[in-house]
């Protein structure tokens, strides 16, 4: 989900050829998007009415399409930030790029966000820390404690983190 609506976030900005929306998508992660997530999503979103493609002719050169955003893709857009499925949930880039929409998203739809990130985010805790109080299986294992306490201590953490933002999201 992620590529469409980077995809159509970039097209709110103009129409753009295929290979120059690739470039100009820019994600938290250090992976480029590649074409064969990037060209079935604008399919996808052509099919859908979301965006329009253009053939522009080249000369001397093959023909590239040319995708535009339609008023159907801008509110689909906004469709997709305004929630978090829980299967997605625990996929740092899907939350924090709602996130990164949160200016353009009325405060239901923000704590919404935030409440199901933190569901996911407290049972991954409620799981770790069962692990950590439960006796050790086989041999001590002081590597894997470690690492145990140092996840805990991230998803602590996070909860502090989505606290902090739900306080700010519930301000219009």
């Amino acid at each position: 989900m992620t590529v469409e609506i980077y995809a159509l976030s970039v097209l709110r900005g103009g129409p753009v050829h295929g290979y120059e929306l690739k470039n100009r998508i820019r994600r938290p992660s250090i992976a480029p998007v590649n074409n064969n997530a990037l060209y079935p999503a604008l399919r996808r979103l052509e099919r859908d009415g979301a965006v329009t493609k253009a053939v522009e002719q080249q000369e001397g050169r093959p023909p590239r399409n040319v995708y535009t955003i339609t008023e159907s893709g801008r509110a689909l857009l906004i469709d997709l930030v305004s929630t978090l499925p829980r299967e997605l949930a625990d996929d740092d880039e899907e939350f924090l790029l709602r996130v990164s929409f949160f200016d353009e998203l009325p405060v239901p739809a923000r704590l919404d966000v935030l409440g199901v990130r933190r569901e996911v985010v407290e049972q991954a805790l409620a799981q770790v820390q069962g692990l950590l109080a439960g006796p050790a299986p086989g041999p001590a294992r002081p590597w894997r404690r470690r690492a145990q306490e140092q996840l805990v201590d991230r998803l602590e953490q996070e909860l502090r983190w989505l606290d902090a933002l739900r306080s700010e999201a519930e301000r219009p």
